[in-house]
């Protein structure tokens, strides 16, 4: 019988990793890191933070779905929404005849068109328990990319659950890995989820475990950020805290360790185990790449350029680190830089929309600071950096040699 379901690779990153350095590969971030993070040409600098772009997880995702391609190249390949929040790399994925999965305007992925003879692509989010079970009764192969760290706290959540402690998750509740995570929990009779997006959703929860009213208001509240049947009263008794990976550290720190003081005020400090239970889940490359950045925004430097996906949680926590400190441009891409017209077109921190910025980088001296989310090829990063130079009339190549 054919093996259908894939975790671990088909060993043939030998026969990928021309292909995945055409790609991705960055001469201009070798020269950054060769010349310790930083290159100036005239009086114009870029400072690269040591920890950047690609991590381990959306690495073995990416190179997987290439795996897969090669491993099955005359089937239909299919992905379950985007394979990471970056559109270059899921643009580049199409371009292999890999058909991604939208969802619908109701919210599902729609896997009419998948047969069983065909291969699904789980992203490095994961997906649903119910979707899952969906595509094994397809029959399909499936190909799960799902990052390690994400199945952490799926192991997390569902020991809060088969405990009958309520999953309080710090995230996005629209987002895939928090849906993919939230669905852990169902799967157990009694279990519930709660997501709160940030400390004023988790004060709001405080206060009802501290007073016992507005339960109401709090059902209504997260009526689609909590699970079927939520009942406050009933579901926050006991109670256990993850996070989605991508969210920034300090803040799920902060909602667990006010959580936890809600719960000793309200049943004492002897009996605090018997109702609350927490874990730092952040993933340790979101850290590493968050520590960096607050590291080089102490380095001198005048204003901060982030290149990641818009839909990235991860970059756009990044883009919210630096904008407290220092002007931040978010560029979803390379391609938001115009040399030619001395624009950038970004998204502003906290605000949807993207905007143009003209004569966006200042003359005279100046220290400009790049990053980019985890999602983000090291090629996009060289080519922002190109195009920054660019900007001030400076052909890097050129400079370089």
């Amino acid at each position: 019988m054919e093996q259908t379901y894939f975790r671990k690779g088909f060993g043939l990153k030998g026969q990928i990793q021309g292909a995945l350095t055409d790609d991705y590969h960055s001469a201009v971030v070798d020269e950054l890191r060769a010349r310790g993070y930083q290159i100036s040409v005239d009086d114009l600098t870029v400072r690269l933070a040591q920890e950047f772009g690609f991590c381990y997880g959306v690495d073995r995702a990416v190179e997987y779905a290439y795996e897969a391609r090669t491993k099955f190249p005359e089937r239909r390949i299919f992905l379950v929404g985007e394979i990471i929040h970056n559109p270059h790399v899921n643009q580049k994925l199409a371009t292999m005849g890999i058909v991604i999965i939208a969802r619908s305007a109701a919210g599902e992925f729609d896997f009419g068109e998948v047969r069983a003879s065909d291969v699904v692509i789980m992203p490095a989010f994961g997906v649903t328990r119910e979707d899952f079970e969906r595509l094994q009764g397809i029959g399909c192969v499936r190909v799960d990319t799902t990052c390690g760290s994400v199945l952490n706290v799926w192991k997390r959540v569902e020991s809060y659950a088969r405990e009958g402690f309520t999953a309080i998750i710090h995230g996005k509740y629209h987002h895939e890995e928090t849906k993919a995570t939230a669905s852990q929990v169902t799967q157990y009779p009694g279990g519930r989820y709660l997501v709160v997006r940030d400390m004023t959703e988790a004060r709001m929860v405080c206060d009802f475990i501290g007073n016992g009213t507005g339960g109401a208001e709090l059902r209504e509240r997260f009526r689609p950020a909590a699970s079927p049947d939520f009942d406050p009263g009933r579901d926050l008794v006991r109670v256990g805290i993850a996070n989605q990976t991508t969210m920034l550290s300090t803040e799920s720190l902060a909602i667990a360790a006010e959580l936890r003081r809600a719960m000793a005020a309200r049943y004492g400090d002897g009996e605090l185990g018997a109702h609350f239970r927490s874990f730092d889940t952040i993933c340790s490359a979101t850290q590493d790449r968050q520590d960096a950045v607050l590291r080089l925004l102490e380095d001198s430097v005048d204003i901060v350029v982030v290149i990641g996906g818009y839909n990235s949680s991860n970059t756009n926590h990044l883009a919210a680190l630096c904008a407290e400190k220092l002007t931040t441009y978010h560029v979803e891409d390379a391609a938001c830089i115009d040399p030619a017209a001395g624009t950038i077109r970004h998204k502003p921190v906290g605000q949807q929309q993207e905007t143009v910025r003209r004569d966006w980088l200042p003359p005279g001296k100046l220290v400009v600071g790049v990053t980019a989310g985890a999602s983000t090829p090291n090629n996009k990063v060289g080519e922002a950096v190109e195009r920054v130079f660019a900007t001030r009339g400076i052909t890097l190549a050129a400079a370089l040699a």
